[in-house]
């Protein structure tokens, strides 16, 4: 775990962290993919969380005044619900299957957000029975292999919140998602306190490129913006697919 190419794709892991959450979709979860290429994919999640947890911190502050509270009530219950099936089910449940059906939701969404017919279709109600259904999906994908996006977009992006809302609400959700997998996760060994030198360096590129996304989101047109989160959803939902498959 060391060398040129190790530190080229941990920094830019770090950069894809800090950036998703500043508030560019879905770009956080390529950090361990990119990560895998030259660790076990256990040891690159171990290794991003803590990088995940402090650059939440700069996320929180970005976007301490831009969140949907009714939609956090609703969702944080079910993620706490899902990281706690997470935990019990870590030895029992095959990543490589949670990781195709991941895919294949974000797939099947996306395909329905870009060729449903546009022309007066109403933003959705935040209702709380599928709020909390998908929220624990959230919780247990994302304990299972940081992929928490794709569900989480299933119910947020129909509510037709506005784009610094929708980046705020999902920046907290996932600072409390990963704020609570810290110990189990210990606990399962998956993060090692002998890579906390490694983190220490990755955790300043992190947090500088949290701003970087921030100002990104803020000059993306609105439309531009949730074309971008619909194509990115595809795109990764597929390479999970492809990789659940081959994993």
């Amino acid at each position: 775990m060391d060398g040129a190419l190790f530190w080229a794709l941990a920094t830019l892991a770090a950069v894809f962290v800090g950036m998703g959450k500043g508030g560019l979709p879905v770009i956080g979860m390529l950090s361990v993919p990119v990560l895998s290429l030259v660790l076990h994919p256990v040891a690159a999640a171990g290794l991003m969380l803590p990088v995940y947890v402090v650059s939440d911190m700069f996320g929180l502050y970005a976007y301490r005044r831009a969140f949907n509270a009714r939609v956090l009530a609703i969702m944080l219950p079910g993620m706490t619900l899902g990281v706690v099936l997470g935990y019990f089910a870590a030895t029992l449940v095959s990543e490589a299957l949670v990781t195709v059906l991941i895919g294949l939701i974000g797939v099947i969404f996306a395909l329905n957000l870009l060729f449903r017919v546009k022309a007066g279709a109403a933003a959705k109600p935040a209702d709380v029975a599928p709020g909390l259904f998908w929220g624990t999906v959230t919780g247990f994908t994302s304990f299972v292999s940081h992929s928490g996006g794709p569900p989480f977009q299933v119910y947020t992006l129909p509510l037709g919140l506005q784009k610094a809302v929708f980046a705020g609400t999902s920046t907290i959700a996932f600072a409390y998602v990963n704020a609570i997998k810290l110990i189990p996760y210990y606990m399962l060994g998956q993060v090692n306190l002998a890579s906390l030198e490694k983190v220490l360096v990755l955790m300043p590129v992190a947090a500088l490129s949290v701003f970087a996304g921030v100002a990104l989101v803020k000059r993306l047109p609105e439309v531009l913006f949730f074309r971008l989160v619909t194509w990115a959803l595809l795109v990764v939902s597929a390479k999970l697919i492809w990789d659940g498959m081959h994993g």
